[in-house]
């Protein structure tokens, strides 16, 4: 046998050990994208989860961080995962509804009204949002709170009537909430989140819906100064990890990777209320001014959420769902 043909042997042989190795052999680089901005609870949280991924797995498993949209929108965020480019991360039930509708019954108009009952639902859905995300690919990590959504303008609004004045920032990925919006009397405009704040400069949009700790971390709030003092919905969102990405980790990581996931975001909850709650006087020092509805308007802003909601089971939640979710509310208020 020649020198050559030895050469071409061993690393043929070399070649196919190589493919052979099994997968806790070989390193991973895991890609998240979050909107959430680096130095926010939500990153940290998900700093944090790759952090212990990495160590749990002796740095056979990095994970790599995009914050602050620098990848696009959710919608964004959802295409790169498909073609592969991004493997997961934290996305809203807004950008969910693109893999599976129903975790968006948490954002259905006033049809949950406190975090008691958001958990007591959660209690019972999360399981099975869980199942329904991973037969449309995605592994659910763990769930979490973004606050609870209010309407922030450039001007006092606190009467119904006056959502014709107002070109309110809508979500591109979100076609239902387009329509919402102008069943209500608002002009939507459809956008990307990172287009928000160059939109509000421009004039192009005058108000926007957003929970408060978010309107606080994206700095909208500087440019919408008021808030009404109506919580709309809590928005949730989930850390997630494409399931074709989460089969080759390898199993003996996973009861390990995913108990850590779920003990961080455990742990961030009661930190991101919290904070939600806290926006308000931190904004209160740079400007911003919160908007009371008096009680005749708040009863026909009550009337108008249940409208809204009914069009919500009516138009994106499937039934089945959002009448689960409507009774278990009614269970926790009978107790």
């Amino acid at each position: 046998m020649t020198r050559r043909l030895v050469l071409r042997t061993l690393l043929l042989t070399a070649l196919l050990l190589g493919l052979a190795l099994p997968a806790s052999a070989a390193d991973m680089t895991i890609k998240w994208a979050t909107l959430a901005p680096e130095g926010t609870t939500w990153f940290k949280a998900l700093r944090q989860i790759g952090d212990q991924w990495q160590e749990i797995s002796g740095g056979k498993v990095k994970v790599r961080i995009y914050a602050g949209g620098v990848v696009g929108n959710e919608t964004s965020m959802i295409r790169k995962m498909r073609i592969g480019q991004l493997h997961g991360g934290q996305i809203t039930s807004i950008g969910l509804v693109d893999f599976d509708p129903g975790p968006q019954v948490i954002n259905s108009p006033m049809l949950i009204r406190s975090n008691a009952e958001l958990d007591f639902v959660m209690e019972d859905m999360g399981p099975k949002f869980d199942e329904r995300l991973l037969e449309k690919g995605l592994v659910v990590l763990t769930w979490g709170d973004a606050g609870w959504v209010h309407l922030f303008t450039k001007s006092p609004m606190t009467d119904p009537d006056s959502t014709k004045d107002y070109k309110i920032y809508a979500y591109d990925g979100d076609p239902e909430a387009v329509k919402l919006f102008e069943t209500f009397g608002f002009n939507p405009v459809v956008m990307t989140a990172t287009d928000v704040l160059p939109s509000l400069q421009s004039g192009l949009v005058n108000s926007f819906p957003s929970t408060r700790l978010g309107a606080l971390s994206l700095q909208w709030f500087a440019l919408a100064p008021y808030m009404m003092d109506v919580p709309w919905a809590p928005l949730m969102g989930a850390t997630v990890i494409s399931k074709d990405v989460w089969d080759q980790i390898p199993a003996e990581y996973h009861e390990p990777f995913m108990k850590a996931a779920r003990d961080i975001g455990d742990s961030v909850r009661n930190e991101i209320r919290r904070q939600d709650e806290k926006a308000v006087p931190v904004m209160e020092k740079f400007g911003l001014k919160v908007s009371t509805p008096n009680a005749e308007e708040r009863a026909r802003w009550d009337k108008l959420g249940a409208e809204a909601a009914q069009l919500w089971a009516d138009k994106v939640v499937p039934p089945e769902i959002f009448n689960k979710v409507k009774s278990l509310v009614a269970e926790y208020r009978s107790k």
